[in-house]
């Protein structure tokens, strides 16, 4: 199982709506709207790297309101 932090910036007031819509996707456990750089953290979980990144590149990535995302995977085996 991979389990990465996706960082989401989204365009001036839509912060949460892109929250709501990114919570309800396939592969993603959490989201949180957050202050600083980014507006958004979410948490994804999938089978394989692949999975992560296609959930980032094709539905998180592409998402109404979604201006930029950062992945990072996280390295522990927890």
């Amino acid at each position: 199982m991979v389990h990465a932090f996706i960082m989401v910036k989204a365009g001036a007031g839509a912060a949460n709506d892109v929250r709501d819509h990114v919570a309800e996707l396939d592969g993603v456990t959490a989201a949180h709207v957050v202050a600083g750089q980014y507006d958004i953290i979410a948490e994804v979980d999938g089978d394989e790297v692949h999975n992560v990144l296609e959930t980032v590149s094709k539905r998180i990535g592409t998402a109404a309101g979604v201006t930029d995302t950062k992945t990072y995977v996280s390295l522990s085996a927890s």
